[in-house]
This record gives C-alpha cells, structure tokens and sequence, in this order.
C-alpha cells in the first residue's frame, strides 16, 4: 500500500470543486465509522446467528477481512479521483457511460431503499417505547428533518453525525460490557461461541451464508467515498479514516457477537428481531428503555448518512451526464445539492409510505456486490490512467481477491433474492443504456 505521484496531465477532479471542502480525517473516519455502525447490526446479530449457530463472531471476523479487500480499491480511486459520484465515476472512467450509469443505479437504489426501511424502522417498536404515533406522520417527518439538515450543510451533517456516532459506538460497548459482566458471574454458556452449523447447512456453509448477511454490516464504509470531494486533504486523510473506521468497527462486532452468544441461546437470538435489546434486558443490569434511545441514534444516523450519500451521488452522476442536470443544482451559499436531496428524499418516503419494503431488503446486498466487483476491476483498469497529484495505491493482487470475494458471496445470496434482484438490475440495465446514449461526456473527465 503506497502513495503514488505522477505527472502526466491535470486531473479534472482535482480543479476547483463547486463543494465546501469542511471534512477534516477525524470528522471523515466518524462518518464512515458511523455509517458502518449503523442501525443494521442492531438487528442483524440475531439473523447472523440463525444462519451461522452459535459462533456469530466468526462471520463478522470473514465478513471484515472481505471487506477490507474491496476497501483498498475504493482507497485508491476515492484519492485518485477526490470527487462525488464514487463508484459511479470509477465505472465511467474505466467502462464508459452504460456501467457508469448501471453502478450507479445499483447504489441509488441500495441506498434510496435503505433510508426508507430505517425511516420505517424509526417509527416502529423502539419509538413505541416511548410514544405511540402513525407511522406515516413520523416517516414524513423524519425524513423531512433529515433532509433539511442535509441541505444546510455538510458541516452541520457532520456535526450531528459525529455526536450520534459517539452514542451508537456507546451503546455497542455498552453490549460488549454487559456480556463479560454477565460471563464474570458465571451465568453465560461459552460453550456456544464454537458452535457451528445449522440443519441447513454444515459449519463451512454456515459461516459462508451468515458471512453474506454480515458483510451488510461493513457495507457502508463505500458510501464515504461521495463526500470525498469535501474532504480537506482526501489523499492523506481518506485512506488513514477507512481502515481505521473499518478495523474499529471489527473489533466492536466481534465483540458484540461474542456478548450476544454467550448471553443469550442461539435459537432466542436468532428469533428475536431487536437481539441485542435482548442482550440487555437479559443481563438485568440497565434499563432497556436507555438501549432503545441509543437504537433511535443508531437508525437516525444511518438513515442521515445514507441520505447524504444518495444524494451526493445523484448529484455526481447528474454532473457526469448520467441523470438530469437538475439534480447537479448546488444551493447559493450553502453550496449543498439540494435539488438531489429533495428527490433522494421524496423516492425514499415514497417507498416507506406505499410498499413492503422489507420484501426488498434481501437485494442491497445483492446490489452492492454488483458495485463492488465493478470497483475492484476499475482500480486495475485505471492504472493506465495517470493524475497529475499524489493518491493511494494498493497491491493489485488486493482488488484480485476483492472480486474474486464478491463473486463468492454472490453463490450464497438466497434464491428469493436472485428473482428480486435480477429484473431491478435489468431494469437499471434498460435505462443505463438509454441514459449512455444521450450522455454528454465534460471536458477533461475521459
């Protein structure tokens, strides 16, 4: 893993951006370690578990080291390309407009999706702690507020990000605690944090099929790579904030796993739908009223994260001819895409109020390996592709593996998800095609 300088031309991306650059290392490794820990595996322990037995720590530990293989590809094109768009970009670059567009179709949707579910999420059983409300009035004006925060500023987002962050890696640690409390006084079964194994499948399936869930949970570090035009100095900061946000986040949900199979059976943990709740109610030591306002944190800032995301994306593909140059629109002043806001925002309500979206859940992962073998193919494409500034480089044999990962994952997605999966990505198909012959191509991108 290096850091590399060539002086062959002026990189585009490298000229003045339109963005606020506001987004320092420490602000930048908050975010992605935020959205890493987000509201996912607040549910996701107990999933785990019943696809895994009881060793729920071993898929989280594989699914982190896959990850970190598709990580150094998006090391390298986030500080060789400092802009919005992310992958988006990458696969225009490297394949021209129809995969530009088509990979950026997979993370709109992934993401579009995403916020609508945890808007849902919000306005379930962990509000109804506290207040019981209509689920459309609380998903509207969830949303609302977070988009508006959204288009104040990605100072302020980051602000906010950074204090919910510290209340969403509390609440995790606060689960590891409770968990070697609970193994101190003896009353948790060690036994289980071995087991491997289902009656589907034997203990290597197993751990490849829970590993697949897992990987959800690492997912969001790739959405850091469309604010990286806002980022101070992306060359040194980026690289330092991702493998650091992603190791940190590691080392908590190997911890948390441990905590969760020692504490609870594995057949409870895996039947229950808010696990690590179950954790604390059955350690009897803190009130689980407190565990559920750390759980709205947690799903408030995912669902924030992944808003700025889809829209910093929307607007990137809009300024690469990929979407309507509408959605490109910067707010005098704030210098905030609000138009794409706006629209990620309504898409994602509109899902929330109108569908089941939890039958489109299954897809993001799906969609998102789509993405990242794009990326891990484009960071080796693009090395015939000199910048005239210093960026990141990783070994090629990394973006290698990396893809040979996510053609790995891709055997173990359900078969339910395939036949979701593959007419939305034909859908995103049809239009990629439209879009790529009615794309403009702006000076000095290829």
């Amino acid at each position: 893993m290096t850091t590399q300088t060539t002086s062959h031309r002026t990189d585009s991306a490298q000229a003045q951006t339109p963005l606020r650059r506001a987004v320092g290392t420490g602000a930048l490794f908050l975010f992605i370690l935020g959205d890493v820990l987000g509201a996912g595996v607040y549910v996701l322990v107990g999933e785990v578990a019943g696809a895994a037995g009881g060793a729920v720590w071993l898929p989280l530990l594989v699914a982190l080291l896959l990850a970190l293989l598709t990580a150094g590809s998006y090391a390298e094109l986030a500080t060789k390309y400092p802009r919005a768009g992310g992958s988006s970009h990458y696969a225009r670059r490297a394949f021209g407009p129809f995969m530009g567009f088509l990979v950026g179709f997979c993370m709109l949707a992934a993401g579009i999706v995403s916020v609508g579910a945890l808007a849902l999420g919000f306005a379930g059983d962990y509000l109804a702690e506290f207040v019981s409300l209509p689920v459309p009035a609380v998903v509207v004006f969830f949303l609302a507020a977070l988009a508006l925060l959204n288009i104040r500023g990605i100072k302020e987002s980051m602000g906010v990000n950074a204090v919910a962050t510290v209340v969403e890696v509390g609440g995790l640690l606060l689960v590891i605690a409770l968990g070697f409390l609970v193994i101190a006084r003896g009353d948790a079964d060690l036994s289980r944090l071995t087991q491997l194994g289902t009656a589907g499948h034997g203990p290597a399936g197993a751990v490849l099929a829970a590993s697949v869930l897992a990987f959800y949970s690492y997912v969001g570090f790739e959405t850091s790579v469309n604010i990286a035009e806002e980022a101070r100095d992306p060359s040194r900061s980026y690289p330092r904030a991702l493998f650091g946000a992603l190791l940190t986040a590691g080392l908590v949900y190997v911890g948390v796993g441990v905590a969760a199979s020692a504490i609870l059976p594995t057949p409870r943990l895996a039947a229950s739908s808010g696990p690590l709740l179950e954790v604390v109610r059955a350690a009897g030591i803190v009130p689980p009223v407190l565990f559920s306002v750390v759980a709205l944190v947690a799903v408030a800032n995912g669902a924030l994260l992944t808003g700025i995301m889809s829209s910093r994306l929307a607007y990137g593909m809009a300024r690469d001819g990929l979407l309507p140059s509408v959605l490109g629109r910067v707010l005098p002043g704030r210098r905030t895409p609000w138009v794409a806001v706006l629209v990620t925002t309504a898409l994602s309500a509109l899902l929330a109020l109108t569908g089941e979206i939890s039958t489109l859940a299954g897809t993001l992962v799906l969609l998102l390996l789509v993405v990242f073998a794009s990326v891990n193919v484009a960071v080796l494409v693009l090395r015939r592709d000199p910048v005239s500034h210093s960026h990141f480089r990783i070994p090629s044999v990394v973006p290698a593996l990396g893809l040979l990962s996510c053609l790995g994952l891709a055997t173990r997605v359900e078969a339910a998800t395939w036949r979701l999966g593959v007419p939305l990505l034909a859908a995103g198909a049809v239009l990629a095609a439209v879009a790529s012959r009615r794309a403009r191509t702006p000076s000095g991108n290829r």
